[in-house]
């Protein structure tokens, strides 16, 4: 089958024979298992257990939270010990949410089931399985895996790409995967067809460099419609937009998906873990991974349990520290140092390397860019790299987007081939944090003007709302008061007021009125006085000095109303005299 050429590229040291002596092996059950809540490119998942619950192997521990999300689950029986951040693999050592289970030894699974009739099963209903299972891309980018088999039916695919390439030098678990579960591999493919609607062409590209695996997969491919493509050995081949030019000659434009051009590109690890959770009904909670680098005694792939520590690995692979220069999570092309052995094993951890100083010597200093052109000639994706340096360095984000920094995959060719060793790739990396910061602070600043300016208009039209009906009662008034005025005839002012003046001197409150309702003011108050010194009274030892003086100032307090109350009636007895002195009054003027 015809093949085409990617631009740039570089040729480094494969190193794969190393880890491929052996057959894939297991590693005891670590005592303690730390399950990051975020493996994937999404919202991390939401835990759905606490601290001291059993849980049996696989089963949910936390659930995806949003559409673009994993669910998480046990990768052995045991108990839940902590939730809580823990430091994950991540180049700065960043804390992250993780849960931890501390195993009980039996590894006793949840009961589980697959679907025994895929072939017959709707898209949707597989779909579910995939989500249910937790998988997401197991190649390196880590995207649920649910989501990028559903790219609707508006954009029907007709190509499914299977990637083998697994390009970068060290790492051989796809490799490994392919030449001993073979019938699996092609299994899962025959799901992923099933699930986009069977499209007509289906490729495993893979490189020319791997061809026990090539030699593998052939006798199972027969009469299935799959077809196994290899191709000159070149980093990096593997990545999506490079391998789909390479098997159809496409390219993918600026910014979109190969879903937008109707093709769907898998790597193999996923591809198997479809296969396990629709078949077996087993979700993701391990992953082949490659254990190599000189520093240790046993170079070979371990079927690896999700959250296992980088040094229990170690711990099993005759690990000699003084001899190892650096421990790197994934390649030495675009894996990352890690900071301490003790983070968990992640569904994107396809391997750890432990070179020697020989291998991967200690960081040469960094010298002024030459402008050789030599990172243009190898980058893969045909940018310019030399100018996006300069812009990163002056933080132009701007020309940054202008000159497509997104397109970039951090494969580092660019770095590998730098004479003044420039960490090129970290430059990319930091500038593409820096403009997605930038964008979600835009974003939320939009959001928060749009929301300010919607309650102005909502206010202003409110009080709009309010002047039309208070010109509206005006005038309804005006109306009355005129037909009012000519139904009543030329009544006089003096009539209106006199009515005023009855209808006031009816509502006036007599002074005998008012000197009672002085009086019982007088008896609340006594009555409150007397309720307060009690409750002093009854105050023990026990009570905190603060509560004896609240005590106290309620007392003051209500003695303070008495004397208040006591005071207006001796006044209003001084304006009007009391009521028994009104009588007596009133008794002389009758006789």
């Amino acid at each position: 089958m015809k093949t085409w050429v990617t631009p740039g590229g570089v040729h480094p040291p494969e190193n794969k024979h190393q880890s491929v002596s052996l057959p894939i092996g297991t590693l005891p059950i670590p005592d303690k298992l730390l399950i990051p809540l975020s493996q994937h490119i999404g919202a991390p998942a939401k835990p759905t257990v606490e601290i001291g619950k059993k849980v049996l192997k696989g089963q949910i521990i936390a659930e995806a939270n949003g559409t673009v999300s994993v669910s998480m689950h046990a990768p052995t029986s045991g108990t839940i010990t902590a939730i809580e951040h823990r430091p994950i693999a991540h180049s700065s050592g960043m804390l992250a949410p993780c849960i931890e289970i501390t195993s009980d030894g039996r590894d006793k699974w949840k009961k589980h089931e697959g679907i025994a009739d895929y072939k017959h099963a709707s898209p949707n209903t597989l779909l579910k399985a995939v989500a249910k299972a937790g998988i997401a891309g197991m190649g390196g980018a880590g995207f649920p895996s649910a989501v990028k088999l559903n790219p609707g039916r508006q954009r029907p695919i007709h190509t499914l790409i299977v990637n083998a390439t697994e390009c970068e030098p060290y790492i051989t678990a796809d490799d490994s995967a392919i030449r001993e579960r073979a019938a699996e591999v092609i299994e899962g493919i025959g799901i992923l067809s099933q699930i986009l609607g069977h499209p007509g062409n289906i490729m495993i590209g893979i490189e020319d460099n791997k061809p026990e695996a090539i030699a593998a997969l052939e006798p199972h491919v027969v009469d299935t419609g799959i077809s196994v493509v290899s191709f000159p050995t070149k980093y990096p081949s593997g990545g999506e937009k490079q391998l789909i030019y390479i098997l159809t000659g496409e390219e993918i434009p600026s910014g979109e998906l190969p879903a937008d051009i109707g093709m769907v590109c898998v790597n193999i690890g996923t591809t198997y873990a479809v296969k396990r959770a629709i078949v077996d009904g087993e979700p993701l909670i391990s992953r082949v991974t490659t254990m190599t680098g000189d520093a240790c005694g046993i170079n070979r792939n371990y079927e690896t349990l999700i959250g296992t520590s980088v040094s229990h690995m170690l711990a099993h692979s005759e690990f000699k520290d003084e001899a190892c220069s650096r421990l790197v999570m994934g390649g030495p092309m675009m894996g990352f140092s890690l900071t301490s052995a003790d983070v968990p094993i992640v569904k994107t951890t396809n391997c750890i390397l432990a070179p020697s100083y020989e291998e991967i010597p200690e960081d040469n200093p960094v010298q002024p860019c030459i402008r050789c052109g030599m990172c243009a000639e190898a980058c893969p994706v045909s940018l310019l790299p030399q100018q996006l340096f300069w812009h990163s360095q002056a933080q132009d984000h701007e020309r940054l987007e202008a000159h497509n920094l997104f397109d970039c995959i951090e494969c580092g060719a660019c770095s590998y081939v730098c004479p003044s060793n420039i960490p090129l790739v970290q430059y990319y990396r930091n500038s593409k944090g820096e403009i997605k910061k930038a964008r979600a602070e835009k974003v939320k600043s939009d959001l928060a003007r749009q929301r300010f300016e919607f309650h102005q208009q909502r206010m202003e039209q409110a009080e709009k709302d309010k002047e039309t009906k208070r010109a509206a009662r005006r005038e309804a008034a005006e109306k009355a008061q005129a037909a009012s005025g000519a139904k009543a005839g030329a009544g006089s002012a003096a009539d209106i007021i006199a009515a005023a003046q009855a209808r006031a001197a009816a509502k006036k409150v007599s002074p005998e009125q008012q000197q009672a309702k002085f009086e019982r003011s007088i008896a609340g108050a006594e009555m409150r006085v007397q309720m307060a010194e009690e409750k002093l009274a009854e105050a023990d030892s026990s009570q905190t000095d603060e509560q004896k003086n609240i005590l106290n100032a309620a007392v003051e307090a209500s003695k303070q109303k008495l004397e208040q109350a006591e005071a207006r009636l001796a006044e209003h007895i001084a304006e009007h005299g009391s009521q028994e002195q009104n009588k007596d009054k009133s008794g002389e003027r009758v006789d």
